[in-house]
């Protein structure tokens, strides 16, 4: 089976190169978009979808570079437990507090959750990191399962930490181990200053036993450099570096806001990608994200603020402007650079047949040469009209067509009152 976009006006994400006509989209990924111009209609068979484009544009579907599904049912849960005078207590009192609450049902509805936003944001593929101390064995499958149905594709893992204890420690590391197995992931780590020597090198052997990187928040905030020198002498890159994780073309290195002129080097001489997320940055007062020395190797994530990849490129570009001299080109390019990312990487899920059908009412042309343009200040979810996921269509006329969203929205919401019951339970 196959789908035809008649009348289509389809935009390269890349080059913003348009070519209009008919466009031919095959579910199997290895074969490539087949093109015809508007005097030739390709056959049709009973079994293929014809969807009218007229007026409409197609482009590439979205990629998250760096998620926390495990955070979609905090919202309007309350603030943290207690007033944090600092970001170490916002995770201590918020975040650590929220994912030690999690149990199945909770992560199963996150994760329908943040599936069904990406789908109608035109997310089809999510790099997602995942925490769930006191249920991590068998939470990246749960994941797994709820994206799978709703139709969007994932590189998923379990942030592993000491900061839980040796149980939840190693429940971590059985909960990867068991998932890559049978699954494309990473090794999760949470953060320099929550996981030991002994816990970094086992990672990374994990990493190269598997094939797999690591992902791993880095220098979010200056507590994470003064942790890291005054116990290990290092600054959080160069303790990377030493124990071997950024050999690895799969790793990804999220936030990395405080690095020095040594840090910079170590990262643009290595393989390693890093996930940018300016607004979680602001939310948190972390700092600015500046990619001076790295900006080829710089992604974009939500850090689960929301599933919104538009929302985060118009944000990277206007406030990068101040911090890092950030071009608008540059900026699309970190939208972009997490296909590269994945197809780099030969991870599966994120080939030509992802696309979005935009129905963009533009008073002004869109062009080859102003399309970026278009896509910073014109292009908003809104105007996403059909997504398009490994060559079936998962949203049609703004409306998902995988799941019962009506059926779900009560669970999800009884779900989010047990998980809130639970998270102001505990003593702090």
């Amino acid at each position: 089976m196959s789908l035809i976009l008649k009348n289509a006006s389809y935009i390269d994400y890349a080059s913003g190169d348009i070519t209009k006509g008919h466009l031919k989209v095959n579910e199997n990924e290895q074969l490539p978009l087949e093109f015809f111009n508007e005097s030739e209609m390709p056959s049709v068979s009973v079994h293929d979808v014809v969807v009218e484009c007229e007026g409409k544009y197609v482009t590439r579907s979205f990629a998250c570079g760096h998620h926390h599904a495990y955070s979609a049912l905090s919202r309007g849960m309350g603030g943290p437990l207690k007033p944090p005078a600092n970001f170490y207590e916002t995770l201590k009192y918020l975040w650590w507090a929220l994912d030690k609450s999690l149990g199945k049902d909770a992560i199963e509805a996150s994760a329908y959750a943040t599936a069904i936003a990406c789908a109608k944001n035109g997310v089809t593929f999510i790099i997602d990191h995942h925490a769930s101390p006191f249920a991590s064995v068998g939470s990246l499958e749960v994941i797994a399962d709820a994206f799978d149905k709703v139709g969007v594709s994932h590189l998923l893992c379990y942030e592993i930490s000491d900061r839980d204890g040796e149980k939840a420690l190693n429940d971590g590391f059985d909960a990867t181990a068991q998932y890559l197995e049978k699954n494309q992931g990473l090794i999760g780590l949470h953060a320099s200053f929550t996981v030991s020597e002994s816990t970094l090198n086992r990672a990374v052997q994990m990493a190269e036993k598997y094939n797999s990187g690591i992902h791993v928040h880095t220098a979010e905030d200056i507590y994470d450099q003064t942790f890291t020198m005054q116990n290990y002498h290092k600054s959080v890159v160069e303790r990377f570096h030493k124990a071997g994780a950024l050999q690895f073309a799969k790793t990804i290195l999220v936030h990395c806001l405080h690095l020095n002129d040594n840090e910079r080097k170590i990262i643009a001489e290595s393989p390693v990608y890093v996930a940018e997320n300016i607004e979680s940055n602001l939310n948190n007062n972390v700092g600015f994200f500046n990619g001076r020395g790295i900006s080829k190797k710089v992604m974009l994530g939500t850090d689960g603020m929301h599933s919104n990849m538009l929302r985060s490129l118009k944000a990277a570009y206007i406030i990068g402007q101040t911090s890092e001299q950030l071009a608008m080109t540059e900026a699309c390019e970190r939208l972009n650079r997490t296909h590269e990312y994945i197809a780099s990487n030969n991870f599966k899920g994120d080939a030509a047949n992802n696309l979005v059908v935009l129905d963009y009412a533009s008073p002004t042309p869109v062009t080859r040469d102003n399309y970026f343009g278009h896509l910073v200040f014109g292009i908003e979810s809104a105007d996403i009209l059909h997504v398009i996921a490994k060559g079936k269509i998962i949203v049609r006329d703004r409306k998902l067509l995988t799941f019962d969203e009506e059926a779900v929205s009560k669970k999800l919401s009884d779900t989010a009152a047990s998980l809130w019951y639970v998270y102001k339970k505990q003593k702090v």
